[in-house]
C-alpha cells in the first residue's frame, strides 16, 4: 500500500512539475510576443516622427526660399523707389534752376522793352526836330550833319534792342518748354513712385505671412538655436569665399581705393548708421550662442554707409542675415552689413568712407528694421563698437 501511495505521490509531483513548466513556457511566449509588438510600435512611432520632422524641415526650407525670393523682390522695388526719389530730387533742383532763369529772362525782357520804348520816343522826337529844321532856312549844315548821325545811331540802337528782345523772347520760350517737360516728367516719376510703393506694400504683406509661417515651423528654442548656428556656419563659409576672392583680387591688380586695413583707425571710424544699439557684441543671442556683431535700430530706407574705404567682395541674400554686403578693407580686415532692404553696390565696386552702400531694412526674417553690423580681423569677429567714434 505504501509503495502504491508513494508511486501516486511521485506521479502527482511529476505531473505538477510538467504543468508548471508548460505554464511558464506559455507565459514566456506570450510576454515575448507582447514585447515584440511594443517594440514594433515604438519603431513605427519613431519612423512616423522622423517623417514628420523631415517634412517639417522640407517645409521650413521651402519657406526660407520663399522668403529669399520675396525679400529679393522687395529689394528690387526698394531700389526703384530709391532711384525715383533721386530722380525727383534732381528734377526738383532742375525745375528750381529753370524757374530762376525764367524770372531773370522775364526781368531782362521788361528792361529791354522799356529801353526800346525810350529809343522809339527819342527817334520820334528827333524826327520831329528834323522836319522842323527843314522848314528853318537858317540852319547850319554842320548841325544838320550832327542830327543825321544821331538819327542813324538811334536807328542802330533800336535795331540792336529789337534783336536782343527777340533773342530773349526765344530763350524765354525755350525755358517755358523745358519747364513744361520737366514738370511732366516729374508727374510721371511721381506716378511711378506711387505704383512702386503700392507694390512694395503688397510684397511686404506677403513677406509677413511667410515669416509667420516660418515661426510656426520653429517649435522650440533648441530648434531656433540650431537654425542660428546653421546661419552662422553659412556666414563663415561666405567669409572664407570672400577672403579668397579678396586675396585673388589683390594679387591680380592694384586697388584704386586704399586697402591699408583698419588698424590705424581704432575708435575713429564713422558709424554705418545713426541709431540705438538693440544688441551688443558678446551678449546672449540664444542659449550659449552670442552675438558676433551689433544690431543698430534705424528706420527702413535709411542709408547705410561704409565705415572705411575698400572693395565689395560679397553682395547677396544670406539666410538669417538677409541682404548683406561685405567690404574688404585690406590686411585681413572686413566689415559686414546685414538685414538690408536693398543693396546699392555690387561685388567688385570700390567704396570710400561714408559712401552709401545699402538701405536699412528687415530682410533675413527680422521683425523690425535695423542694421546688423560686424567687423572681422583675419576671419575672427571683434567688438565693432571699439572701432567706431563715440
Amino acid at each position: 500500500m505504501r509503495d502504491i501511495i508513494k508511486h501516486l505521490n511521485q506521479t502527482i509531483h511529476a505531473s505538477a512539475l510538467c504543468t508548471g513548466v508548460l505554464l511558464c513556457l506559455s507565459f514566456s511566449t506570450s510576454s515575448v510576443a507582447s514585447g515584440q509588438n511594443q517594440l514594433d510600435g515604438v519603431k513605427q512611432e519613431i519612423s512616423r516622427q522622423q517623417n514628420q520632422l523631415d517634412n517639417r524641415q522640407k517645409k521650413f526650407n521651402a519657406l526660407q526660399k520663399e522668403l529669399k525670393q520675396q525679400e529679393l523682390g522687395i529689394s528690387q522695388t526698394a531700389k526703384k523707389i530709391h532711384q525715383a526719389d533721386n530722380k525727383l530730387s534732381t528734377l526738383k533742383t532742375s525745375i528750381a534752376q529753370l524757374e530762376r532763369e525764367q524770372k531773370k529772362l522775364e526781368q531782362l525782357q521788361l528792361g529791354q522793352q522799356e529801353m526800346l520804348k525810350e529809343l522809339l520816343n527819342a527817334q520820334y522826337r528827333q524826327g520831329e526836330n528834323s522836319q522842323l529844321s527843314n522848314l528853318l532856312s537858317g540852319e547850319q549844315s554842320n548841325e544838320l550833319d550832327r542830327m543825321t548821325v544821331y538819327a542813324e545811331r538811334l536807328s542802330q540802337a533800336r535795331s540792336q534792342a529789337l534783336n536782343q528782345l527777340a533773342a530773349t523772347d526765344t530763350e524765354l520760350q525755350l525755358k517755358y518748354h523745358q519747364l513744361k517737360q520737366q514738370r511732366e516728367q516729374q508727374q510721371i516719376v511721381l506716378a511711378q513712385l506711387k505704383t512702386e510703393k503700392n507694390t512694395l506694400e503688397s510684397k511686404q504683406t506677403t513677406r509677413k505671412k511667410t515669416l509667420k509661417s516660418i515661426k510656426g515651423q520653429i517649435s522650440s528654442s533648441n530648434q531656433y538655436l540650431n537654425e542660428l548656428q546653421s546661419n552662422e556656419k553659412r556666414l563663415v563659409t561666405e567669409i572664407a569665399k570672400a577672403k579668397a576672392a579678396a586675396e585673388a583680387a589683390a594679387k591680380a591688380a592694384a586697388n584704386k581705393a586704399p586697402m591699408d586695413g583698419l588698424a590705424r583707425h581704432k575708435r575713429k571710424l564713422p558709424w554705418p548708421v545713426k541709431g540705438s544699439v538693440l544688441h551688443s557684441y558678446g551678449t546672449i543671442q540664444q542659449g550659449e550662442l552670442r552675438w558676433k556683431g551689433m544690431v543698430i535700430a534705424q528706420s527702413s530706407g535709411s542709408q547705410v554707409k561704409s565705415i572705411y574705404s575698400g572693395k565689395v567682395v560679397f553682395a547677396d541674400w544670406l539666410r538669417g542675415y538677409g541682404l548683406m554686403i561685405v567690404i574688404d578693407h585690406g590686411k585681413g580686415d572686413m566689415s559686414f552689413y546685414g538685414y538690408n532692404q536693398t543693396l546699392l553696390k555690387k561685388v567688385g565696386d570700390n567704396v570710400r568712407t561714408d559712401d552709401p552702400i545699402a538701405l536699412v531694412g528687415d530682410s533675413g526674417g527680422q521683425e523690425r528694421s535695423a542694421l546688423y553690423f560686424e567687423i572681422r580681423r583675419k576671419g575672427a569677429p571683434t567688438n565693432p563698437k571699439l572701432w567706431l567714434k563715440k
